[in-house]
Protein backbone atom coordinates (compact mmCIF):
# COMPACT_ATOMS: atom_id res chain seq x y z
CA UNK A 1 0.00 0.00 0.00
CA UNK A 2 1.20 3.15 -0.99
CA UNK A 3 0.27 6.11 1.41
CA UNK A 4 1.36 9.45 -0.64
CA UNK A 5 -0.50 11.89 1.54
CA UNK A 6 -0.99 10.49 4.89
CA UNK A 7 1.08 10.80 8.43
CA UNK A 8 2.37 7.17 8.43
CA UNK A 9 2.46 3.83 7.23
CA UNK A 10 4.38 0.35 7.10
CA UNK A 11 6.73 -0.90 4.89
CA UNK A 12 8.60 -3.87 4.76
CA UNK A 13 11.81 -4.74 4.75
CA UNK A 14 13.80 -7.89 4.88
CA UNK A 15 11.21 -9.54 5.66
CA UNK A 16 10.43 -7.43 8.57
CA UNK A 17 7.58 -4.70 9.12
CA UNK A 18 8.43 -1.04 10.04
CA UNK A 19 6.01 1.61 11.05
CA UNK A 20 6.62 5.51 9.92
CA UNK A 21 4.71 8.56 10.44
CA UNK A 22 5.24 11.78 10.24
CA UNK A 23 5.80 13.78 13.48
CA UNK A 24 6.27 17.45 12.13
CA UNK A 25 6.10 19.38 9.42
CA UNK A 26 8.80 22.36 9.01
CA UNK A 27 7.84 24.67 11.28
CA UNK A 28 9.67 28.00 11.86
CA UNK A 29 11.02 28.50 15.76
CA UNK A 30 11.73 31.70 17.40
CA UNK A 31 14.57 30.11 18.83
CA UNK A 32 16.03 28.27 15.99
CA UNK A 33 15.06 29.43 13.09
CA UNK A 34 13.49 26.67 10.19
CA UNK A 35 13.74 22.94 11.27
CA UNK A 36 12.60 20.56 8.47
CA UNK A 37 10.21 17.47 8.98
CA UNK A 38 10.60 14.61 11.24
CA UNK A 39 9.54 11.12 10.90
CA UNK A 40 9.28 8.43 13.14
CA UNK A 41 10.23 4.85 12.44
CA UNK A 42 9.50 1.30 14.52
CA UNK A 43 10.01 -2.22 13.82
CA UNK A 44 6.84 -3.44 15.01
CA UNK A 45 7.09 -4.88 18.84
CA UNK A 46 10.30 -3.74 19.17
CA UNK A 47 11.23 -1.12 21.72
CA UNK A 48 13.92 1.60 20.38
CA UNK A 49 12.71 3.85 17.72
CA UNK A 50 14.69 6.04 15.09
CA UNK A 51 13.50 9.56 14.01
CA UNK A 52 14.42 10.87 11.19
CA UNK A 53 15.29 15.12 11.07
CA UNK A 54 14.97 16.66 7.03
CA UNK A 55 16.66 19.34 6.06
CA UNK A 56 14.55 22.85 5.82
CA UNK A 57 13.19 22.75 2.34
CA UNK A 58 14.84 25.79 0.13
CA UNK A 59 11.71 27.25 -0.76
CA UNK A 60 10.74 27.90 2.97
CA UNK A 61 13.96 29.76 3.56
CA UNK A 62 13.44 31.93 0.44
CA UNK A 63 10.15 32.74 1.95
CA UNK A 64 8.16 30.90 -0.46
CA UNK A 65 4.68 29.36 0.86
CA UNK A 66 5.10 26.45 3.00
CA UNK A 67 3.24 23.37 0.64
CA UNK A 68 3.14 19.62 2.19
CA UNK A 69 5.93 17.41 3.46
CA UNK A 70 6.70 14.88 1.02
CA UNK A 71 7.07 11.35 2.64
CA UNK A 72 5.80 8.23 1.19
CA UNK A 73 6.45 4.51 1.73
CA UNK A 74 9.52 5.10 -0.38
CA UNK A 75 11.39 7.97 1.48
CA UNK A 76 10.74 5.95 4.37
CA UNK A 77 12.45 2.75 3.35
CA UNK A 78 15.48 4.75 2.20
CA UNK A 79 15.11 5.92 5.83
CA UNK A 80 15.17 2.34 7.18
CA UNK A 81 17.48 1.15 5.42
CA UNK A 82 19.46 4.06 6.16
CA UNK A 83 19.27 4.00 10.00
CA UNK A 84 19.98 0.49 10.29
CA UNK A 85 23.29 0.69 7.78
CA UNK A 86 24.19 3.38 10.63
CA UNK A 87 23.76 1.07 13.26
CA UNK A 88 19.94 1.54 14.58
CA UNK A 89 19.29 -1.48 16.46
CA UNK A 90 15.40 -1.71 17.05
CA UNK A 91 15.57 -4.38 19.30
CA UNK A 92 17.59 -2.36 21.79
CA UNK A 93 16.43 -0.10 24.57
CA UNK A 94 17.04 3.31 25.25
CA UNK A 95 16.32 6.47 23.82
CA UNK A 96 14.78 7.64 19.62
CA UNK A 97 18.57 7.35 17.84
CA UNK A 98 18.16 10.54 16.09
CA UNK A 99 19.36 10.84 12.05
CA UNK A 100 19.99 13.93 10.12
CA UNK A 101 19.31 13.23 6.67
CA UNK A 102 21.38 15.61 4.39
CA UNK A 103 19.95 17.90 1.62
CA UNK A 104 20.36 14.69 -1.26
CA UNK A 105 18.39 12.70 1.00
CA UNK A 106 20.70 10.23 2.73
Amino acid sequence: MLHTHGRGGTVEIDGSKYDWELLTEPQLSSFDGWKGMTVSLRQRDMPREAVLEFPTPKRLMRGLPKGRSHINDTIASRGVRAALSAGWDPASRGKPVIFMVDANGD
